[in-house]
């Protein structure tokens, strides 16, 4: 493809990133910025990061609404859950190494989780744990839904 020459990170992105990739092909590194490769690299780096917070913080509020309101358990909710585990399972497959700060990451989400839950259950945020009783295990557990 032919991408604008002239392309420059804040004028045109998206030809930027083209042309960035053909010069590395060609190996023509000193026309190459380095450092904003760099810093979108790290943003890649971050965005993963970022999606698996959110994937955790959907797949919690989903198993709160599940064990604090029973009364209106749905197959849609039962879906959401089962297609966040999936996602979440797909996503550490692709970036395992973000297993070294899961524990972390789960703990992030499950602030966001309590306010979404009570946000969509009308529940007091103090009804729910402060803090999230589930394991890493029993989240990701494809058979698990709390009682």
């Amino acid at each position: 493809m032919n991408h604008q020459t002239n392309a420059t990170y804040k004028g045109d992105f998206y030809a930027w990133l083209y042309k960035s990739a053909e010069l590395l092909r060609r190996r023509q590194f000193s026309e190459l910025d380095l450092e904003q490769i760099a810093e979108e690299l790290e943003g890649m780096a971050r965005s993963d990061k970022r999606q698996l917070i959110n994937r955790f913080a959907v797949l919690l509020a989903h198993l709160l609404k599940w064990q604090y309101q029973s009364e209106k358990r749905s197959k849609s909710w039962e879906r959401t859950i089962k297609e966040q585990r999936k996602r979440i399972s797909l996503l550490l497959e692709d970036s395992p190494s973000l297993r070294h700060e899961i524990e972390q990451k789960l703990a992030d989400a499950y602030e966001i989780a309590v306010l979404s839950a009570a946000n969509e259950t009308g529940l007091d945020e103090d009804y729910l744990p402060e803090s999230c009783e589930y394991t890493l295990d029993e989240v990701l557990n494809s058979g698990f839904y709390p009682d």
